[in-house]
């Protein structure tokens, strides 16, 4: 049987760690052709040796004149952009609503707010032009409940979740799905970002009683980005550990 994703190519932002790595891995493995894009040139080093023949782009996704020339280049470079997965995102500081740092609350929305649109809109073209896409948003459980102390974050998630929908129903009839899904906490290099207290109070409301792995979330991941994910669009997949109540 051919791989699922032969001849297929991809682009996986923050791809050079975390879940945006562990999606990459797991579509080269199935026949995909990878780009990684990611503002870590180091990682992105790393990241070549572990998925040779991975093609990596480093830049800032907050800047989308450099997001549209990404991808041209992806889309000459492997004649197509089949699937995006967009999993670049910061956490932001831990701290009070009434004393959230400005400056703080406006990177987070250019991170995880800005940039998705960005390259959600870059690649829409191409895929409208070939009459097929799969779009894959990573948003979280944050953005559904609201995590205290973490207000950027959260909104920032639940902008991507509406977007998600919005364009999933703009595309609906033209071969292109466009969903995302919500994590609940995933111990990856993202942790840093944060405090010990927060950590704490995310991992007491998973009932499951442990962090999701990059392997579970990139497994769901695969299947949306799949030709089997036909009848899916503008919706939000939980991957919580029980945690999500909708």
């Amino acid at each position: 049987m051919e791989p699922r994703f032969a001849g297929q190519g991809a682009i996986i932002t923050g791809g050079a760690s975390g879940i945006g790595l562990a999606v990459a891995a797991r579509l080269a493995a199935e026949g995909a052709r990878i780009a990684l894009w990611d503002a870590d040139a180091e990682a992105l080093a790393r990241a070549r040796e572990a998925l040779p023949g991975a093609q990596t782009t480093a830049l800032d996704l907050t800047e989308q004149p450099l997001v549209e020339a990404a991808a041209r280049a992806t889309a000459a470079a492997f004649g197509r952009i089949d699937i995006l997965v967009t999993s670049a995102g910061i956490t932001g500081p831990n701290a009070p609503l009434a004393d959230y740092p400005v400056v703080a609350w406006r990177r987070v929305m250019e991170v995880n707010v800005n940039a998705v649109f960005y390259c959600n809109r870059a690649v829409v073209p191409a895929m409208q032009a070939a009459g097929y896409g799969r779009i894959v948003n990573i948003a979280s459980v944050a953005g559904k409940e609201g995590n205290p102390n973490a207000a950027a974050y959260s909104t920032s998630k639940a902008a991507v979740i509406g977007m998600t929908k919005s364009l999933g129903k703009e595309l609906a009839r033209s071969g292109i799905t466009v969903n995302c899904v919500t994590p609940a906490a995933v111990k990856t290099p993202i942790f840093a970002q944060m405090s010990a207290a927060h950590i704490d109070y995310m991992l007491a409301k998973i009932p499951l009683g442990r962090f999701g792995t990059v392997e579970e979330v990139a497994a769901l991941i695969a299947w949306l980005a799949s030709r089997e994910c036909s009848f899916s669009t503008g919706a939000v997949f939980d991957i919580s550990g029980g945690r999500a109540t909708y």
